[in-house]
């Protein structure tokens, strides 16, 4: 057998065994973790008679889907920093699903001139807990930071 014919099939076999590699690990790929990416809050201060406005919006994600997404915002000078457990008890955002494993998730509270008037100056944080139509969650404690002046 000539040498050619030789390292012409030692270099199939590496390619084929390359591919069935991949083939294998794709196939056997993990599952997705539950993520809450994207992030973002936007803060409109009420003015006149019009309520201001707190949004949050975040991609929320898992491979069996998402259920919920519950998020609370509060001051970084209350030292709340709230755990999961606890933020199973809080308003849920509207989610519509993006694709089968996410979800665009947004959540607004109204905010009026009394209200605003009492919300504590400074930096603020958001946290939010996503959970999969699994069963799986995705905590995610200071999922966003804003601030509040004047």
């Amino acid at each position: 057998m000539s040498k050619r014919i030789l390292v012409s099939s030692l270099i199939a076999a590496v390619v084929v065994g390359g591919v069935a590699a991949g083939g294998l690990a794709m196939a056997s790929s993990p599952d997705t973790e539950p993520a809450v990416k994207n992030t973002a809050v936007r803060y409109v201060a009420p003015s006149g008679p019009a309520a201001g406005s707190l949004t949050f919006t975040a991609d929320a994600s898992d491979d069996s889907g998402v259920r919920d997404l519950k998020v609370i915002a509060w001051p970084a000078s209350s030292k709340l920093d709230p755990t999961e457990a606890e933020l199973r008890h809080v308003d849920s955002a509207t989610c519509r699903p993006a694709t089968e494993e996410t979800s665009r998730c947004t959540y607004t509270l109204k905010v009026t001139q009394e209200e605003a008037a009492d919300l504590g100056k400074g930096t603020w944080y958001v946290s939010a807990l996503m959970t999969a139509k699994d069963g799986d969650t995705a905590f995610a404690p200071r999922a966003a930071t804003f601030g509040l002046t004047g």
